[in-house]
């Protein structure tokens, strides 16, 4: 995949400033607050910053976390996992494979019956382009 790498005038000018602070100054919406949070559309979540597709509706869950959850990614190596620290807290976050924008972060605490994982993503990370019927 090719990576997107943007100077951060270039991401300013192409995201709102709430995309923009989530997606590169690794803000946090409020819990409860996002357009996806209750969401049931049946579609794929892809990147606000560079559309690249990152989950199904087939694998979103409600976790009652406050933010959009997903038991598993669309496909291998659609984010990529960092060791995060900040908030003397140690989280791993999830990201963009393709631009590096930061979705949030993922924890083990996910439906046992899939695969335990809970993505935790805020929605102004996230554009949901809906199925379509034939």
């Amino acid at each position: 995949m090719k990576k997107i790498n943007k100077s951060d005038a270039d991401w300013q000018n192409i995201l709102t400033p709430e995309q923009y602070r989530t997606l590169r100054e690794k803000a946090t919406d409020l819990p409860f607050t996002g357009q996806y949070t209750d969401t049931e559309t049946p579609g794929t979540y892809i990147c606000a910053g560079c559309g690249h597709p990152l989950f199904s509706s087939n694998t979103k869950y409600h976790s009652d976390c406050g933010w959009p959850s997903f038991w598993d990614v669309l496909k291998k190596g659609t984010v990529e996992l960092k060791e995060d620290n900040n908030h003397g807290l140690v989280r791993t976050e999830v990201v963009c494979a393709r631009c590096g924008g930061h979705l949030g972060h993922i924890f083990d605490d996910g439906p046992k019956e899939k695969t335990g994982l809970r993505y935790c993503i805020n929605s102004s990370a996230l554009n949901l382009k809906p199925e379509t019927n034939p």
